[in-house]
């Protein structure tokens, strides 16, 4: 196999072996997917599908709507609610990424293992992303499940991290 290509990106995730608790993991991994089905968001989808927004501006518009997030979160924090995720058995820093592919810092894997993870995105708005994935090395994995717009989400990071190592590189060399 050859060696994937991989940017530094650090990156946190909670992981457990899928074989754990299969259906629990699943589940999760779908309620992460439609995290963005809230109230607001459908209205949102709603209101864009009847052609409400079309003269609004849409990047104001998606800044209000994280805003109401925003509220929204600090109300559950001031009623001491707290979004229920499931526990997973383990946690390491991913040290770099491909398109398909994560490294961690640390060898947490065994060879050939499916796993389920939650990773959190450095990226706005925050949110979790779950996600299946074997691992080909101790430290090296391989996504086998991620949703589109996570895949999305995923690659335009590695994207973004690979041209701030382009930007460091020509900014040395000068």
């Amino acid at each position: 196999m050859s060696t994937p290509r991989l940017v530094p990106a650090p990156i946190h995730l909670y992981f457990s072996e899928e074989s754990v608790n299969k259906e629990v993991y699943k589940r999760e991994y779908q309620q992460l997917s439609e995290a963005d089905d809230d109230p607001i968001s459908q209205w949102l989808k709603l209101a864009k599908a009847k052609g409400d927004t079309r003269d609004t501006d849409q990047v104001l518009l998606q800044l209000v709507v994280e805003l109401h997030r925003k509220i929204d979160t600090l109300e559950m924090f001031l009623k001491d609610e707290v979004p229920q995720r499931i526990s997973l058995m383990h946690e390491g820093q991913i040290e770099s990424i491909g398109f398909e592919h994560f490294n961690l810092e640390e060898a947490l894997f065994e060879v050939g293992k499916v796993y389920y993870g939650r990773i959190e995105m450095p990226v706005y708005p925050k949110r979790d992303v779950g996600v299946f994935f074997e691992a080909v090395s101790e430290t090296l994995a391989k996504f086998l499940k991620i949703h589109d717009r996570d895949e999305k989400e995923w690659s335009a990071y590695m994207t973004a991290r690979e041209r701030v190592l382009i930007r460091e590189s020509r900014e040395k060399k000068s």
